[in-house]
C-alpha cells in the first residue's frame, strides 16, 4: 500500500507544480493565460515545443474556444493521462465533505486551509480507515508548496478534480 500512496502522492506533487507554473505565467492573474504564455510554460517544464505543437495543444486544450486557456484547460490538457486509482475516490469524498463543511455563506471565496488533520479527520467522519493521520500529511504535504503544512480548500479541489 504505501508504494501505491507514495506513487499517488507524487502525482498529487506534480499537479500542484502544474497549477504553481500555470500561476507563474499568468502575468496579468486573470485566471487564463495564451498561447505564447503557454509555451513559456511548457518551456518551464522542461518541454520544448515547437510554435506549430504549441498552437496544436492551444487547439486542443481550449474546450470553451476563447483563445484562452483557464486553469483548469490546462490542468485537464497535462494530467489526461493521469490517475490516482483509488486515492482519487476518497479525496474526492473528502473534497465534497470539506466543501459542505466550509460552505463560507455564499459568497464564492474560500480562503480555507486544509491541513493533514482535517484530511485523516474528514476521510475517518466517512468511514474510511484506509488512510493514517501520516498517509494525510504526506497526502497534504505533496501540495503544500510553502512548507506551512497546509493547501487551500480551492486548490486541493483544483488538484482532486483534474485527476479523475
Amino acid at each position: 500500500m504505501l508504494g501505491t500512496l507514495t506513487a499517488q502522492t507524487e502525482t498529487l506533487n506534480h499537479v500542484h507544480g502544474l497549477m504553481e507554473a500555470f500561476r507563474a505565467f499568468d502575468s496579468n492573474n486573470d485566471g487564463s493565460i495564451t498561447e505564447a504564455e503557454l509555451g513559456g510554460i511548457m518551456g518551464s517544464l522542461g518541454y520544448n515545443p515547437g510554435e506549430q505543437e504549441v498552437r496544436a495543444m492551444m487547439q486542443e486544450a481550449d474546450v470553451d474556444k476563447d483563445g484562452l486557456l483557464s486553469l483548469e484547460e490546462f490542468l485537464e490538457l497535462n494530467t489526461k493521462n493521469m490517475e490516482l486509482g483509488g486515492l482519487g475516490n476518497f479525496l474526492m469524498n473528502a473534497a465534497e465533505a470539506l466543501n459542505n463543511n466550509n460552505n463560507n455563506g455564499g459568497d464564492g471565496v474560500c480562503d480555507h486551509m486544509v491541513t493533514g488533520e482535517e484530511l485523516f479527520q474528514v476521510l475517518e467522519s466517512l468511514g474510511v480507515v484506509k488512510f493514517g493521520l501520516e498517509d494525510c500529511q504526506n497526502i497534504i504535504a505533496s501540495m503544500d508548496m510553502d512548507g506551512d503544512g497546509a493547501v487551500s480548500l480551492e486548490d486541493f479541489n483544483l488538484v482532486v478534480t483534474s485527476l479523475l
